[in-house]
């Protein structure tokens, strides 16, 4: 039994609580929203979550202090813009724990990994990231998932493989952190992608060259970033990529969708009520393909999309119609 800390009271803050409360953890859930604080303690449900009964053993908080202080294992799951400046407010209580990043995405501001940002803000952090295909629906009802936990430290990663590991979540170690965080951050662009395809009316030949062509963009970009070329095919790259690009699950699809369909991305953003991250970092994407001289078409042509006023079938067009050129 361990004293388990969750920054982040989303879907998937409150998805691995309910899976860590059942192994025998005992779960403070910090939350920055009074109302989700309410929702979570007196109604022992999630907004997010539909049909959910939250578990005794979860307790949610907006206090950080009361949140970690007496913790082991503090888990990272705000949205990425957020990241540095929750981590800024309560780095002041972190003192031995492990810290578990589950957020996928990149700091504006900076193009950074969230790795990097929370090694920035806590120098010694004992950090680890869990990433692999996981919607948060399925880890709360208890379906089987596997995913991947990578940290620079050996030991730290084992004991988060340990911590999370039963028999509905296999988790996996891996040294490669770099890798295991571009492929989560980047899938979701490509998600975003499948779901414009999927508004347009484009069918499964469509869908597999997206991934495929889309997993090329993420792992060219991601060797040239630091990432091992096999993580991209393993379940932080591949894996995530396909569970995003085909599950009505995603937000990121499902915001394709929309957008396929002629909403506007605020109108998408509206529906979907949560954050989209994949929308979020497609800037942070295109600026990292030109930092690093990478060619990524399908990047390009959903930037264009979204802040150039290229429509989604003309953006097929250009992708397919493209010079000719050898497939590797």
């Amino acid at each position: 039994m361990k004293n388990i800390c969750i920054i982040g009271s989303g879907s998937w803050g409150v998805a691995l609580a309910v899976h860590l409360v059942k192994l025998g953890n005992i779960i403070k859930i910090w939350s920055f929203s009074e109302e989700e604080k309410e929702l979570i303690n007196q109604k022992r449900e999630c907004k997010f979550l539909p049909g959910l009964v939250i578990p005794e053993g979860i307790t949610c908080t907006t206090s950080f202090q009361e949140a970690i202080e007496g913790s082991e294992v503090i888990i990272h799951v705000t949205p990425s813009k957020f990241t540095r400046d929750t981590v800024k407010q309560y780095k002041q209580y972190v003192t031995n724990q492990i810290v578990v990043l589950c957020t996928k995405g990149f700091e504006k501001e900076t193009l950074s990994t969230l790795d990097t940002v929370i090694e920035e803000e806590i120098p010694e952090v004992k950090l680890a990231v869990l990433s692999g295909p996981s919607h948060a629906e399925e880890v709360s009802v208890a379906i089987p998932t596997v995913m991947v936990a990578a940290s620079h430290d050996k030991e730290v990663a084992l004991k988060v493989q340990d911590i999370f590991m039963n028999e509905n979540l296999r988790v996996y170690t891996s040294d490669d952190v770099k890798g295991v965080e571009l492929g989560g951050a980047l899938k979701n662009i490509i998600a975003f992608c499948s779901g414009v395809a999927a508004g347009i009316g484009l069918g499964d030949n469509s869908f597999a060259a997206l991934i495929t062509r889309g997993l090329g963009e993420i792992t060219r970009l991601g060797e040239k970033m630091g990432g091992k070329k096999e993580t991209f095919y393993g379940l932080s790259g591949l894996g995530d990529l396909i569970v995003t690009c085909l599950s009505n699950h995603s937000r990121n699809r499902r915001a394709g969708v929309l957008l396929g369909k002629g909403k506007t991305l605020e109108e998408a953003r509206k529906e979907i009520g949560m954050v989209i991250e994949g929308v979020d970092n497609i800037e942070v994407a295109h600026e990292l393909c030109k930092k690093y001289d990478v060619n990524m078409p399908i990047v390009d042509a959903v930037y264009d999309m979204l802040y150039n006023h290229l429509s989604p079938k003309k953006a097929v067009t250009m992708l397919m119609t493209r010079a000719k050129k050898d497939e590797i």
